[in-house]
């Protein structure tokens, strides 16, 4: 029986020293990756610290606003890494350095990916990642801004966004839909508490570029009127000229003449990644015009044009200077809105649940009841 002790005994010994072995080496394996994200993103600050001193010279020889704007490709940052470690060794600030490494741990630790932390380290400019690429944008002065209290969002026990002034509920309860949620029980959903909805009227085809009446639009505005819910339409555009911009919000107006419409008549900008989109190599300047096409010809109908969008489509796909005069809905499902210029409406989710609806549901949330415009 003693064999049998010691001999079970050693066996213990020997898996408690794999177990440490394993843990050390996972700890090993922890501090080296955080030392590896944390000399990447000192490179990105310090590349972009010398960016900006660069930016403030040129400005004053080069006007155009574009050029402030800052990327880093993937091959870039890795150009940054391979010299992190010496430019790190040289700082001539250790207690600047030691700040930063302490705020990057901090927000490591909350589980911060990387966007969120140069966010965090840029608050003046507006940070955006997109295909590998790394974007710095700055908060133009002109455009009117996001006034919000960030902390007047505050979600009830159903994740449902609710905003608050002085302790007093002042948002609106919105949802938006298309085929793509089926046949839907607008009593029901009436009984959830949803004020208004926007139904997807259509779209245009991003290949052959064929206009289309979307399956359930049809079903959807009367279900909504016929039970006390405001209604607002939206079109995903791929209009490639300003004829065809004009061309789409035609269609839209014909479809919405016998309905009434309380809410905006909205145009869907989004990036489609199909390679043989139509509207793939349209610059800036030209997506921009086909948005001021559509929203004037809805203006001259006597219904209230808006532009949605997520990030993106605001800053690399659309000139928000000359858009300024179109109310904007902003789809960004963070904790927050990070979008920093003015908004109507924000789209805080894509797995809403609704009663009445069998499938998710983008949640959205106005400040204001629009349908009294």
């Amino acid at each position: 029986m003693r064999g049998y002790y010691l001999q079970g005994k050693k066996h213990r010994k020997k898996r408690r020293y794999s177990e440490n072995g394993i843990l050390l080496g996972s700890i090993i394996l922890c501090v080296v990756t955080l030392l590896s994200i944390t000399i990447s993103l000192m490179m990105v600050f310090k590349c972009r610290a010398i960016q900006m001193e660069n930016t403030a010279v040129m400005s004053e020889l080069e006007a155009i606003r574009m050029d402030e704007t800052v990327t880093y490709t993937q091959t870039e940052v890795d150009a940054m890494i391979s010299q992190a470690v010496e430019e790190t060794a040289q700082s001539t600030s250790a207690a600047v350095t030691q700040a930063y490494l302490d705020r990057m741990k901090e927000l490591m630790l909350s589980g911060a990916g990387t966007v969120e932390m140069l966010r965090s380290f840029y608050p003046d400019e507006i940070v955006l990642a997109d295909a590998g690429e790394y974007y710095f944008f700055p908060i133009l002065e002109g455009l009117a801004r996001n006034t919000y209290d960030p902390d007047g969002f505050v979600p009830d026990e159903d994740q449902v966004m609710g905003y608050y002034e002085d302790g007093e509920k002042i948002s609106h309860k919105g949802i938006d839909v298309s085929r793509y949620q089926g046949e839907i029980d607008w009593e029901k959903v009436a009984g959830d508490e949803v004020e208004y909805a926007f139904i997807r009227l259509g779209i245009r085809g991003y290949t052959e570029g064929a206009l289309q009446e979307d399956e359930q639009f049809e079903a959807n505005m009367k279900g909504a009127r016929r039970n006390g819910i405001d209604v607002g339409v939206y079109f995903f555009t791929q209009a490639a000229s300003a004829e065809e911009a004009e061309e789409e919000a035609q269609y839209v107006l014909d479809k919405i003449a016998p309905y009434e419409v309380d809410y905006p008549v909205v145009l869907d900008v989004e990036a489609v990644a199909n390679a043989h989109a139509r509207t793939r190599e349209l610059t800036k300047e030209e997506r921009t015009q086909y948005c001021i096409a559509f929203c004037e010809k809805i203006r001259e109908a006597g219904y209230t044009p808006m532009i949605y969008g997520n990030l993106k489509t605001f800053m690399l796909m659309l000139d928000l200077e000359q858009l300024e005069d179109y109310d904007k809905w902003i789809a960004d499902y963070g904790d927050g809105v990070y979008y920093p210029y003015a908004f109507r409406i924000w789209q805080y989710t894509d797995k809403g649940r609704v009663d009445g609806i069998g499938t998710d549901v983008d949640l959205n949330i106005s400040f204001e009841d629009l349908g009294d415009e």
